[in-house]
This record gives structure tokens, sequence and C-alpha cells, in this order.
């Protein structure tokens, strides 16, 4: 494709970090046994996250293969995985031995005499937590250089002509969803685990088909474009799969007549469609209505990536004191959210963005050095 830039992938990536803050600002308040939760928590809360877990994510690898194609096509074997290297361990290891130890340290604030305790016992720990993500990340942008090179033969040319003849189907991108289905019902069925660990393959293998196919269909103007034009027919399996999701999520209880792994392997199906169908409409809809890349959004995309390594231990660190507030859910998480999302966005614009130190660290590029001397300086002006 001649576009240059996807204006689609800059909006949804902001806004689909935005939605994972977001989740994490009311997990203290849904029940779930987070890091750190209040004393009350909310049912619908959780009735409501448990869904948006099914879109975020899953979009989000899809715009990362989408972007490892682009950046592939004007650039080096070796100078996209250097990039990688500097853009995504560094700030990976960094974030696993300085930011994450503070959860773990509120978590189980009993168990240390202070934070610096904490460090001692937890800076070569090395725990992901929230930058699972990132883990998943480095291993695919590895797979996306030999899946790069498959794409480029002529030899595989028949794949993606398939896939191009599926899409002229109004409902062709949707029963790909088929495919997803039983890789994932297959992979669950062997490991049942919800462990976003990157050897646990229903986990892993499940968002590589988001990536991968972020890759193909990129790669593909028609496909590309049948997104956007079968937006309103996916938007309708969207809905029809939605309402599959919370017939059996509110479903009677059915466990005299179905067995626990089938219980899981239909959870697992109605979860997938929502997945898949979610894709298609953000994208089809983002494709359509989001042309332009605005100054403020360039500047949120390169922001977007410390704001997510920080995001979570500001909002631990910060919940862990306002769940102790006398106060309503209501009042409590508004706190959090504004709070948090005021104290990142100051360490994201005043302490990453300014100093080469911190940008190198949190994955940001580090600003060119200017060679010129004093003298054409002065000519300039």
């Amino acid at each position: 494709m001649d576009k240059a830039r996807y204006s689609e992938l800059d909006w949804l990536r902001v806004m689909l970090i935005l939605a994972v803050f977001l989740h994490h600002v009311f997990m203290p308040f849904n029940g779930d046994g987070w890091h750190v939760m209040n004393r009350e928590s909310s049912k619908l809360l959780d009735d409501i996250m448990v869904y948006f877990e099914q879109l975020r994510l899953q979009t989000l690898f899809f715009i990362a293969g989408a972007g490892s194609y682009l950046l592939l096509q004007r650039t080096t074997t070796s100078t996209f995985l250097m990039s990688k290297f500097h853009r995504l361990l560094v700030p990976l290891l960094i974030g696993m031995m300085f930011i994450v130890p503070p959860q773990s340290y509120f978590e189980h604030i009993d168990e240390y005499a202070s934070m610096l305790e904490a460090y001692q016992d937890l800076l070569l720990a090395f725990e992901a937590n929230h930058l699972w993500f990132i883990e998943f990340l480095i291993v695919f942008m590895i797979l996306a250089v030999p899946v790069f090179k498959l794409l480029k033969r002529s030899s595989l040319d028949f794949v993606i002509a398939k896939i191009e003849r599926i899409s002229d189907n109004p409902h062709g991108l949707f029963l790909l969803v088929g495919v997803l289905v039983v890789l994932r019902l297959t992979a669950k069925f062997f490991m049942p685990s919800q462990s976003h660990s990157i050897d646990n393959l229903s986990v892993s293998l499940f968002f590589l088909f988001f990536f991968i196919t972020g890759m193909m269909f990129i790669k593909s103007p028609k496909i590309w474009m049948a997104l956007a034009q079968q937006r309103k027919t996916n938007l309708i399996w969207f809905i029809a799969s939605s309402v599959l999701f919370y017939g059996y999520y509110f479903k009677p209880d059915i466990s005299a007549y179905v067995s626990l792994e089938m219980r899981w392997q239909l959870w697992w199906l109605v979860c997938t469609l929502v997945s898949w169908s979610g894709l298609l409409v953000f994208m089809g809809y983002a494709i359509t209505y989001c042309k332009t890349t605005p100054k403020w959004l360039k500047a949120a995309n390169q922001l977007i990536y410390p704001f997510y390594v920080l995001h979570q231990t500001v909002i631990v660190i910060l919940a862990f004191y306002i769940v102790q507030w006398q106060a309503s859910i209501a009042i409590k998480s508004l706190s959090l959210l504004l709070s948090s999302l005021f104290i990142c966005i100051l360490l994201c614009v005043y302490v990453i963005k300014p100093f080469d130190v911190c940008r190198y660290i949190f994955g940001l590029k580090v600003k060119p050095v200017s060679n010129d001397s004093p003298a054409k300086t002065a000519q300039k002006t």
C-alpha cells in the first residue's frame, strides 16, 4: 500500500492503551483480587470489565503486526531487530527491575519493613507483571522477520489471494473466525491456564494469530479496504457475538448437564467471537473515519509507550491510599482515575520526554544531536 501514514493505527493505538489504563484504574473495585482491593466491590463493574477484556489487547497485537510489516518494508532486518532491542527489551528490563517492584511491595506491604527492603528482594526477580505485553511483543517481533519473508515470496501469494477472495463476501472476513476458534479451543483443551506467560501456548498462540493477521491484512490493499467496506456487516456480527457472550455469561446453572471442560470450551468460543468481530469493527470504522493524524496525536503516540510502562505502578501506589478512604466506590474510582492520569502524563511530559537517558530507557527515540557549529547557527539566525 502506498499510504504515507496509517492514521487509523495511530488513533486505535492511543485509544486502546487508554482503555487498558481505565481497566486497571477500576480493578481495585471489581472484586477480582488485584494487587490492591477496596473493601467493597461492584458486581456491575466486574460484569462490564470482563466483556472489554476480550477486545483491547487482541486489537493492539493486530496493530503491532501491521506496524511491523510496514517497518520491515522500509528497513533492513538487522536494523529492525536492533530497533526492537533498544525500544522493547531495554524498557522491559528496566521496568521489571525498577517499575514493577512497588506493585509487589504495596500488595504485600506487611512482609517488608520498607520499600528499600522490597527492592533488595525484588530487583533481580525480573517479574514482568503488566509488562508481559512487552514480553510477548519481543517474541512476536522476532517471529515477524521470517513471517515477513514468507509473505514476500511469490510462492505464498495464493494465501493472500485466497483471503482477498474471501473478503469479496460481506461476511467473509468474519467467517475467518472459524480458524481462530479451532486454534484457541484446541490450545485451551491441552493448556487451559490463563497465565500470561509466553510459554503458555493457549494464550500466546491466540495473540500471535492477531499479530500475524495484522501483517497479512495490511499487505493487501484489497483486504484493508474490505475492513472499511464491510464495517456495517461486521458490526451486526459484533452485536450478535456480544449478545451470545452475555447470554452465556448470565446463563442458568448447567453444571448438572454439561461438564466443566465443555463449559470452558463454550466460554472460550463466545469470547473469541467477540474478540474477532470487535477487531473487524474497530479497524473498519477507524479506516473509514480516522484519516489524519493531528500533531497532538503524533505526540501522544510517542508518549503512550512510557505511559503504558508506568501506569499500573502509579495506579497501585495511589489505590493503596485511596481505597482506605471512607467514601463511595464512585468517588474513589474517579479520584484514582484523575490523579493517576495526571501523574502519568506529568511523568511522561516533564520527566521522560525532555531527557535523552529517560527517553532511551523508556523506549523513545533519542533526540538527534545537532552538528551545527556556533558560527553556522549564527548564520542561520
